[in-house]
């Protein structure tokens, strides 16, 4: 009797260590480009996740984990998502009335450009400057808001692993132009100190991108914790402070 009465307490304190230790929510990314997630462990996405940690929601605590575009994509449409997402736009995931998921308001607005080497013609209003150069752009990303645009300049898509490859790539010449999102440029050129007026920006013209995250509705407890803390992000002067560092 007193061995079971051991064992049951010993249980009883398993089951309030796992209740006072609350729920770990996995957060989503699909993101490796700079200053989205910088190769030291920091960026803009574990920044975001840290500051929610700190925000301390009830039980929950957040840890960010990396999984593949397509993966990423499929498991959130067959449901078998076992987190939330971070960084995500609703007409990515054929949502834009927003009614098979839960979308919070933007965290980030940025907007897509294409780099230029200084010296290259280019003009949004005479379309065919660009015709039969190449554009790099990323390895399995769809840019459905740029396809007329690509026809009407005649440009080659030119894929290459991650945005900053193809920065690299522009930087010696391997290809003629890249499209990538305006934060991801600057920030690259930024860190390697490339000078301003060896490029041109041009933005291009696809709708705003703005960040969110993707809550499963299966989920919506973790979107009410959330939700009203990435509302008042632009309000926050530690959150300010945090995204200023990238900008």
């Amino acid at each position: 009797m007193k061995k079971f009465l051991t064992a049951l307490a010993m249980l009883c304190l398993g089951v309030l260590h796992g209740a006072a230790q609350g729920e770990v929510v996995n957060v989503y990314t699909s993101a490796r480009v700079a200053p989205l997630m910088t190769g030291d462990g920091s960026g803009i996405y574990p920044d975001l996740v840290d500051y929610l940690n700190r925000k301390k929601l009830g039980q929950l605590s957040f840890k960010l984990i990396y999984l593949p575009r397509k993966r990423l994509q499929l498991q959130v449409e067959r449901g078998e998502l076992d987190g939330i997402v971070i960084g995500m736009m609703p007409h990515w995931f054929n949502d834009v009335g927003q009614t098979k998921y839960l979308w919070t308001v933007p965290f980030d607005v940025d907007r897509y450009v294409i780099v230029l080497p200084a010296g290259q013609a280019y003009s949004v209003a005479k379309p065919g400057a660009l015709s039969g150069r190449t554009v790099g752009m990323v390895l399995g990303y769809s840019y459905p808001d740029l396809e007329a645009w690509m026809h009407q300049q005649g440009l080659v898509r030119s894929d290459a692993i991650s945005d900053d490859t193809n920065l690299e790539k522009l930087r010696f010449g391997r290809v003629d132009s890249v499209t990538a999102a305006e934060s991801v440029v600057r920030y690259y050129l930024k860190v390697h100190a490339v000078e301003a007026d060896k490029f041109q920006l041009h933005g291009l013209p696809s709708r705003a991108t703005e960040r969110r995250f993707l809550v499963p509705r299966a989920k919506g407890a973790i979107y009410e914790k959330i939700a009203p803390v990435i509302r008042q992000l632009k309000d926050d002067p530690e959150w300010q402070r945090l995204a200023g560092k990238y900008e």
